[in-house]
């Protein structure tokens, strides 16, 4: 059989450029270097797979270092957690090692620079060194601070140290050029005064690197020889060698620095501080909650490890920006759990059912296979009886043609069991269905061989005997956020886009094959999707969660939502031809529903946009998206784009899409008045007399 060989990345391609210059294999070494000031998530990942996949290919150490350099934000917890998350993931450090293992180093090397000139004190407030550094288009000015003695500077940094001055009121600059064209060249800052505990060194000192410095030293000290960072820090390149040149030595490895394109997932943010608030402010419950993007969090969820490693290996390493749909990584997902998770069955929405001809004393125990894509996971037994629980939706008590589920007069297949046919129901005061009544084909039971059990019907259901049924809270969680860049938006707070939806609580009942579970373990519910047993599980209490479901909702919503949005635009050309001014306000009317509907943020701002033409039809659509949607706001919509929907409505030939501009302008203090002039000529002139009214109640 032959195999095709997957082609180097860009990163692997530099290190094989290395060895075949003569650079000595047994040299390489990576690191894997987090803050611990936060959770790990799914972007580490993608940092993860890539140093300690080096590290195998290639049999070489990957250290696990930790910049520990801001214990203002650092905690030991976040260092457990991110040990933990490696673990999970599969892939085990050569060192464990910290920044604050070099302090002392860091701080003599600071002393060395102090002595030969290449850094200083500054004692000027932060406002005022912003100032001195200029702009991206303006050079920088040597501050006041800059030409200290060096006696002066030693003295200062000691005193620093010692914790003699309070926190802003020194720093140690490097002192290289205010007037380079790399703003992180301009003196940029090495150390500050933080009188903070630090997680590993207590309060033994006063002051701490900055990430700049530390960063390539340590990276120095552990003799690291390739120095993998995100694309943000291309520009911290100069400064890394500009570091590296004051202490290196040729007898040594000199790390080099390579960036790769960091990991954008949409529906979801990746800012440590943005998920940071979501803790804080009990939006979610804790980094661990299962629809946070940590580590811990998709792990709860139900995640595989190996389905986010095959995830980074399908995305690749890339030197350019992209964004990754997460429906990636939920396929990667069902593909593993497809193969590995037993199949089960559970119902989450439950109505009654009862077999009217089954004997009431009658139990059976039907064999059900646990995974058909698993040959070795065998059989169990499941318990078959009179009254059973099936989902709510999978009845009709009349249905259309393509149902094909249980109605009245129909039937279909148990799943494991028989042949069922829908007779009656009882319903409450209320009219609601409290029971279906069903008759079923003792021979057609699945598996029997018998004529009647090889009948084909439309549908088989899922089901689970209320006699025997387990109990359990069951936890149906979905994306946390609604758009695809929630903070990605221009005044727009990324907590805007909080989905309402993303957990839902409720009461299942599952097959007594599962009362001994355990936190962890996964399954697939028939026909409802892949869930995992919640660690707030305990002894009589089984709690799942929803992990993923067996088809992509989002992309078939998404898909649903524009063609909902397509056909709605045909639907205003309908409304602009129709006569009868009562068929004319039905079709507004579902218009009017059909746009309120829409949860697609970015959708709606880019049909709004799409549709700012000089054509009625397409002015009357952006008109009433802009005043209708309660998802967008006027101040969403760029100021050009939306200063051209104003003038060209204003000036349509149909009543309606003026109407619609004048009130929108209404709603619009800040553009309202750079139109008044010609709101003023339209009146003038105007004859139509709602538009007429309209602009009369504005007082003009």
């Amino acid at each position: 059989m032959s195999t095709e060989e997957k082609s180097l990345h860009f990163i692997e391609q530099i290190i094989e450029d290395s060895l075949a210059s003569g650079f000595p294999q047994d040299k390489l070494r990576f690191r894997f270097p987090p803050e611990p000031n936060g959770y790990l998530h799914i972007g580490h990942a993608k940092s993860i797979c890539l140093n300690f996949g080096l590290g195998l290919k290639y049999n070489a150490p990957v250290n696990l270092r930790f910049d520990d350099t801001n214990p203002a934000k650092e905690e030991q917890e976040y260092v457990d957690a991110i040990k933990e998350d490696l673990k999970w993931l599969g892939f085990n450090w050569t060192e464990e090692l910290y920044s604050s293992d070099y302090f002392q180093q860091l701080y003599d090397w600071a002393v060395a620079m102090i002595k030969n000139g290449k850094a200083y004190i500054d004692s000027q407030s932060s406002e005022d060194m912003a100032i001195q550094k200029g702009t991206p288009t303006q050079p920088g000015v040597d501050g006041p601070n800059r030409n200290r003695s060096v006696e002066d500077n030693l003295t200062l940094f000691e005193g620093m140290k010692s914790g003699n001055f309070p926190e802003g009121s020194h720093v140690l600059r490097a002192k290289i050029d205010m007037k380079s064209t790399n703003m992180l060249m301009r003196d940029p800052l090495m150390y500050r005064i933080l009188h903070r505990h630090h997680h590993r060194t207590g309060n033994d000192w006063n002051i701490y690197p900055m990430y700049d410095y530390a960063h390539g030293e340590s990276d120095y000290i552990e003799q690291i020889s390739h120095s993998i960072c995100t694309l943000e820090f291309v520009m911290h390149r100069e400064l890394y060698n500009w570091f590296l040149d004051q202490i290196y030595d040729d007898l040594k490895v000199r790390p080099h620095q390579y960036e790769f394109a960091r990991l954008n997932l949409n529906y979801t943010v990746m800012s440590k501080r943005k998920l940071l608030q979501l803790v804080q402010e009990n939006i979610v419950n804790g980094w661990d909650d299962p629809r946070m993007p940590t580590i811990s969090g998709l792990r709860r969820r139900g995640f595989t490890a190996a389905s986010i490693r095959k995830f980074c290996d399908i995305i690749g390493v890339a030197k350019r920006e992209n964004v990754i749909d997460v429906s990636l990584l939920e396929f990667c997902l069902r593909e593993d759990l497809n193969k590995t998770a037993p199949r089960v069955m559970a119902v989450l929405d439950p109505i009654k059912l009862i077999i009217t001809n089954y004997p009431e004393d009658k139990e059976e125990w039907l064999e059900a296979e646990n995974n058909q894509e698993d040959e070795s996971a065998g059989f169990r037994k499941v318990p078959f009886s009179r009254e059973l629980y099936i989902e709510r939706e999978d009845f009709l008590e009349e249905a259309p043609a393509k149902f094909f589920r249980l109605s009245l007069g129909r039937e279909v297949r148990l799943k494991n069991a028989y042949i069922i046919k829908g007779e009656s129901v009882v319903k409450d005061v209320a009219g609601n269905i409290t029971e279906i009544h069903v008759t079923y084909d003792e021979d057609s039971r699945s598996g029997s061989g018998s004529e009647a059990s090889q009948r084909k019907v439309a549908g088989t259901l899922h089901w689970v005997s209320i006699q025997h049924a387990l109990e359990t809270e069951v936890r149906l969680y979905d994306r946390l956020f609604i758009d695809e860049a929630p903070d990605n938006h221009k005044e727009k707070n990324f907590l805007e886009f909080m989905n309402s939806s993303s957990l839902q609580i409720v009461k299942g009942f599952v097959e007594p094959s599962l009362s001994d579970v355990k936190a962890d373990e996964k399954f697939q519910f028939q026909r409802l999707g892949y869930f995992n047993v919640d660690k707030d599980s305990s002894e009589g209490k089984i709690v799942f969660n929803k992990t993923v479901g067996l088809k992509d909702a989002w992309e078939e919503k998404g898909k649903k939502e524009e063609n909902l949005l397509m056909n709605t635009q045909k639907e205003i050309n309908k409304y602009v031809k129709e006569k009868d001014e009562n068929n004319a306000d039905l079709i507004l009317n579902s218009i009017i529903e059909n746009i309120k509907s829409i949860d697609n943020y970015s959708l709606i701002i880019q049909t709004i946009v799409k549709n700012i033409k000089n054509d009625n039809n397409s002015l009357l659509f952006s008109n009433l998206i802009l005043h209708y949607s309660d998802k967008v706001k006027i101040k969403d919509i760029e100021e050009e784009s939306l200063t051209k929907l104003y003038s060209m409505s204003l000036k349509s030939q149909m009543a309606t899409v003026r109407i619609l501009a004048i009130q929108n302008l209404q709603n619009d203090l800040n553009n309202y008045s750079l139109f008044e002039t010609q709101l003023s000529e339209i009146k003038n002139v105007e004859k139509n007399e709602k538009v007429l009214k309209l602009l009369n109640d504005l007082k003009l």
